[in-house]
């Protein structure tokens, strides 16, 4: 048969046959190379596979995949939702690394490069505004939390180490500050989040609570865990910032405006409670409510402290138009604060504790305030002292004084107390007790005896014997007994005084009776023997 295509013929159609078949291939190949090469949409579909995690670590970790691509595989790890309560993406877990592994085994650099570009993503999405509740209904879940923990374990994992430039780490820092500040008391008890909020300001340090006193304002949420992070962290700016703030929320709610404002919202809650109080009772509870908030700004201020804080308290306390119980508070609340070189503070709560007029209760707690001063501040203001006609006022400040020196000064005490109007038999029993734990160079035991012997005021012998009433052993009878007899007058009661009397239990059980002490050798017999002996009888306790 002839050929009728021809030699060129043919020719021409092995080209077209091999340009198809080449194109099939270059066409194959296309399709292959396509569909291997790990896109964007890989790494977020490998964001909600079971080995999904592994393979965003491999994206990372190797250098044959573009840059762009695995900052987003490290993003995609920070975006990974939870699995069996840990957060696998940025922790991993047994079987496989997560994102914090996987930057820590790339070369510095390297992972400097990923990490700088993490770094706005993070600070973008750290920015996403605070989800709202709809009324009735719990808050969505807050998406920055993730952005958030990934931020803060770059910042701190491996000492620190993930991240090098100082300039990112100064951004990181910011960026977790900023977010702290924003929606703080929501936040701050949210549990969902990796790190809470306490341990991220607590690592950032002065930086992490330089705005927080800012927060501070009437009505605010969590005003006393701000107090206590802006105490524990903030430097004396922010101290001072708070203190300022904290004195005026306390004006506030110390307010009749305050009142106004809270009475719909009390009113409404009596509704809900189906509750008629008559308008006695409504105003009771509205002072009630009142109270309780302005004490829970005192204690804040407790923590706080700072010159304003002081001087509010204090002007607070002297007032005497305030509620006994809120004066009260308020000079408690200066505890630990007063500033031991201002005289104005030191002069405001001696004469609180002095006048006369001052109400036992509040006397107490302002005498408590003079404790913590030095003693040579107050010494002389807590002996004047030894002259009240209430018993108790001296009893308070003699211990005061007793408890700031040592053995040193029991002479000047002994002396001091001498004649001392009213006293019960509690003062010398306590007074004793007291000296014999004090410390000096002179041990108690050694100068003691002294003040026992003839010459000293009753009140002065007394007191010495109270130390044997409390510290006094059995082998010790020898120094008290020669006094069984001394007829010595014992102090008296002022009349109507309360809760003021000189009596000792004597004997045991059903035999025991109340004796009445009006010498110093019944104190000794009735009072101070017996508890001698009774003390040296007691078995020691086994260890």
């Amino acid at each position: 048969m002839k050929n009728t295509l021809g030699s060129k013929g043919m020719a021409g159609s092995a080209r077209r046959v091999l340009g198809a078949v080449a194109m099939g291939v270059l066409l194959s190949s296309t399709t292959v190379l396509t569909g291997c090469r790990t896109s964007t949409d890989d790494i977020e579909r490998w964001t909600n596979t079971a080995q999904g995690p592994r393979k965003l670590v491999a994206v990372i970790t190797h250098d044959k995949y573009p840059h762009e691509l695995r900052v987003e595989a490290a993003m995609a790890l920070v975006r990974m939702k939870a699995r069996g309560g840990r957060a696998v993406g940025l922790l991993g877990q047994d079987d496989q690394p997560g994102l914090l592994s996987a930057l820590e085994t790339l070369a510095p650099a390297e992972r400097e490069k990923i990490v700088t570009d993490m770094v706005p993503k993070l600070e973008e999405a750290m920015k996403a505004e605070p989800p709202k509740a709809q009324a009735g209904q719990p808050a969505p879940p807050d998406p920055s939390f993730p952005f958030k923990d990934a931020a803060y374990a770059i910042l701190t994992h491996a000492d620190g180490s993930l991240v090098q430039s100082e300039e990112l780490r100064t951004r990181i820092r910011a960026a977790l500050t900023s977010w702290s500040m924003t929606n703080f008391a929501e936040r701050l008890d949210d549990s969902s989040q990796l790190y809470g909020m306490e341990q991220v300001l607590r690592d950032l340090g002065p930086q992490g609570v330089a705005a927080l006193p800012e927060q501070i304002e009437p009505n605010a949420k969590k005003i006393d865990k701000m107090a206590d992070l802006i105490a524990e962290l903030g430097d004396d700016a922010a101290k001072l910032a708070a203190s300022k703030r904290l004195v005026q929320v306390a004006a506030e709610i110390d307010s009749e405006k305050w009142v106004k404002q809270k009475s719909p919202l009390v009113d409404a809650a009596n509704k809900a409670s189906k509750l008629s109080p008559t308008p006695d009772q409504f105003k009771a509870q509205l002072d009630q409510y009142q109270e309780e908030e302005l004490l829970r700004v005192f204690a804040s201020m407790k923590k706080v402290g700072g010159a304003p804080v002081v001087e509010f308290l204090l002007n607070y306390g002297k007032d005497k138009d305030k509620p006994e119980k809120r004066r009260a508070s308020a000079l408690a609340s200066l505890e630990g604060n007063l500033d031991k070189n201002n005289e104005a503070q030191i002069k405001a709560v001696l004469d609180l504790a002095s006048a006369k007029d001052t109400p036992d209760t509040l006397r107490d707690v302002a005498l408590g305030r003079v404790g913590e001063l030095p003693r040579k501040q107050v010494a002389t203001q807590l002996f004047g002292l030894f002259n009240s006609d209430n018993w108790k006022i001296r009893w308070v400040a003699a211990e005061l004084v007793l408890k700031m020196g040592d053995t040193s000064h029991v002479e000047e005490f002994m002396r001091k107390i001498a004649g001392a109007r009213g006293m019960a038999i509690t003062e010398p029993l306590r007074y004793g007790a007291i000296i014999g734990e004090l410390k000096g160079k002179q041990k108690p035991a050694d100068i003691i005896d002294t003040f026992i012997r003839p010459g000293w005021s009753t009140e002065a012998r007394m007191s010495a014997l109270g130390y044997y009433y409390e510290h006094g052993k059995k082998e010790e009878l020898s120094k008290v007994t020669p006094y069984e007899n001394d007829r010595s007058r014992a102090p008296r009661c002022l009349e109507d005084a309360s809760d003021c009397e000189w009596k000792c239990a004597v004997g045991e059980g059903k035999s025991q009776e109340l004796k009445d002490v009006t010498t110093l050798g019944e104190f000794v017999s009735y009072c101070v023997k017996p508890a001698m002996e009774k003390r040296s009888a007691e078995k020691p306790k086994k260890k």
